[in-house]
This record gives structure tokens, C-alpha cells and sequence, in this order.
């Protein structure tokens, strides 16, 4: 049941990328947000690259006297979701409320499924080793809340294995290392599925690795029903548990 409420603002905020697919995927995002709930007033934002940034964004919000929310479109709470909405927060002086990040909701696991069924994938092929792979992050707390992925995306399948691999320099495993991992518990098929919300850089890289393996690759989260969904499962949480304002 939706809290009863004057028009709150909510400011979708993504990571932004150079690549205009991100933005595009964002942008879509809000647009299923403003036809399944038009009492919001729903923004764009974006931590660097895309534009408008946070940082104006806020600024146009001053002296709002109804309920800001600023919700984290990010899969995990790295560096933008702890560090950078925070700071460009406090410098804004707007009173705003912070949503928590889409972490591992089980209905992006769900749209997660779907798209390794959408490449070919069965779910009741034994031979087969699903690699998630994700952005990575030096906060090892969120690695850690990205590799739960890999128990509820397996679940009632008869796979051979999930493998949770990072693809930026640091986190382990890498990409190889997780094909090593499935292939040793038997996996004579492969698939790597994204766990990113759209396509950017690092997708691209992923797709390149893939293609010199021979390994199919399904397509990421994307503008899914139930990715707008969780964002608004996790503005309604805030917004129903009388967190406070940040400043």
C-alpha cells in the first residue's frame, strides 16, 4: 500500500557514463516511473559524465518544501552510493531523503534470469556454468553484496554452477578466472550474464572478451518492469520509515 502524501520529487540518480546508452536506460527508467506513479515528480540526475548532474539538479530543488527523495540507481554500495551522492548532498544544503541502492533485490535477480534464458540458456541444462559478472569496487563489503547474487540465480535450476567475477582490475575473480572455476566443476557450456542496468564501456569489454572465447553473453538488466519496480519498492521504504533528512 503507497504512503499517503503531498507530490514528493524523486531524483533517480545514476553513476552516468560517456556512453549514451546508460543515460538512455536512466532515462526510461523514469519515464515507466512517471506512468506507473504519477504522484511523483520524477528527475534524472547523474554523478559525472551525463548530464544534469546531481549537483544542479539539487540546486534547482532549493528551498523545496515538500519530500525530496534521492534514489541511488546502482546496483551496489560503492563509491558513488557512500561517498559522492553524499558529498554533493551536504554541499547542496537541500534537505533530501536517501534511498537505499537496488543491491540484490530478488526481482533483478528475476530480470537477471530472464535475460540468460532470453540468450539460450536453459535452466534445466546440466552442463551449464553462468558466469554473473559485475563492475567491481574497492569496498569489499560491496563485492561481497554483489556475489549473493549468485545463490538465488541458481536456485531451481539444475545448472553446473554460478560464478560471480568482477571486471575491473582488483577484485577477484576476473572474468578467466571464473570460466577456470565452472569448467573444473564440470561445465562443458558458458554463459556470462551482466549484472549491470545498461549497456556502457565496460559491457562492451565484457563483449569483446566473450566474443574471443566463444562464450554467449546475454544482455543486462535494461529498462525492465520490475527494475522501476525496486526503485520504487526502495522510495517507498524511506519514505514510509520517517528516515531523516540529510542536509
Amino acid at each position: 500500500m503507497r504512503v499517503a502524501r503531498l507530490v514528493t520529487t524523486l531524483v533517480l540518480t545514476a553513476h552516468g557514463s560517456r556512453d549514451p546508452r546508460s543515460a538512455a536506460n536512466t532515462e526510461a527508467i523514469a519515464g515507466h516511473l512517471r506512468r506507473v506513479a504519477p504522484e511523483f515528480d520524477v528527475r534524472v540526475a547523474f554523478c559525472e559524465h551525463s548530464t544534469p548532474n546531481l549537483r544542479d539538479v539539487l540546486g534547482e530543488l532549493s528551498g523545496a518544501t515538500d519530500d525530496v527523495v534521492v534514489v541511488p540507481f546502482l546496483l551496489a554500495s560503492a563509491y558513488h552510493a557512500r561517498i559522492d551522492i553524499p558529498a554533493v548532498i551536504e554541499q547542496s544544503g537541500v534537505r533530501v531523503r536517501v534511498a537505499p541502492t537496488l543491491g540484490e533485490d530478488d526481482r533483478l535477480v528475476q530480470v537477471l534470469g530472464e535475460r540468460v534464458s532470453a540468450a539460450g540458456a536453459s535452466r534445466f541444462d546440466p552442463e551449464l556454468g553462468v558466469v554473473v559478472v559485475a563492475v567491481g569496487s574497492s569496498h569489499q563489503e560491496a563485492n561481497a553484496q554483489t556475489a549473493r547474487v549468485a545463490a538465488p540465480l541458481s536456485r531451481g535450476t539444475r545448472w553446473a554452477g554460478v560464478e560471480v567475477a568482477f571486471a575491473t582490475q582488483g577484485p577477484h575473480p576476473s572474468v578467466p578466472e571464473a570460466v577456470e572455476r565452472l569448467t573444473a566443476r564440470g561445465a562443458t557450456k558458458l554463459m556470462i550474464a551482466p549484472w549491470f542496468l545498461a549497456h556502457g564501456r565496460i559491457t562492451d569489454g565484457i563483449a569483446d572478451y566473450a566474443a574471443r572465447a566463444g562464450i554467449p553473453m546475454a544482455e543486462p538488466l535494461g529498462a525492465h518492469r520490475l527494475v522501476a519496480a525496486t526503485v520504487l519498492d526502495r522510495v517507498e521504504t524511506v519514505l514510509a520509515s520517517g528516515t531523516d533528512l540529510a542536509a
